[in-house]
């Protein structure tokens, strides 16, 4: 089943990069969240993650980092 995120935001920057937001719904207890924060730039013909930062919030509203995800392998 794909999860879709709760609200999506992004704007473009000055330099052609994308800052965008998503707000997830938490994967064990869907009344917490985790808020994703994205700098993405297009290199070529794809578009390359430049910085991310992860942010769990839960029930309770309690905020801690996420750590970071390693880069997808491309083929």
């Amino acid at each position: 089943m794909k999860s879709y995120p709760k609200a999506r935001f992004s704007t473009r920057l000055e330099n052609g990069d994308y800052l965008s937001l998503s707000i997830w719904p938490g994967k064990k207890d869907p009344s917490a969240e985790v808020l994703s924060v994205q700098i993405r730039r297009l290199t070529g013909d794809d578009w390359e993650t430049v910085g991310r930062l992860a942010i769990y919030r839960t029930a309770d509203g309690n905020y801690s980092q996420l750590p970071d995800r390693p880069p997808p392998i491309r083929e």
